[in-house]
């Protein structure tokens, strides 16, 4: 495990604007979900990290939907790079085989 500094608290502002961005973002797939190919995939996962990252309430709503689901939850943690997945993955792994620490 690393020992990083936890971050900075951002202004109001900035995390509300990015929330919005992110519910636009959101919005957006749904709109773009009927034309052919795959940019409402990529507008709802840019959204979807960007309300993750912005509210509360998302991140909590998303803990319980990857403990309802969590094969679900899993792939989609580790495609959006988040590092609890990472962790979750590397503990796993060194479960997995404590012959391999050594």
């Amino acid at each position: 495990m690393t020992d990083a500094a936890p971050r900075p608290a951002r202004h109001p502002v900035w995390r509300y604007g990015q929330l919005t961005l992110g519910i636009l973002l959101i919005i957006g797939a749904g709109v773009m979900a009927p034309l052919p190919g795959p940019g409402g995939a990529f507008l709802f996962a840019g959204g979807l990290i960007l309300v993750l990252r912005n509210s509360a309430w998302a991140r909590l709503r998303w803990a319980r939907l990857k403990r309802r689901f969590p094969r679900i939850g899993g792939f989609v943690d580790r495609m959006m790079r988040r590092g609890s997945a990472l962790r979750r993955r590397a503990r796993d792994k060194a479960l997995e085989d404590p012959a391999a620490e050594n």
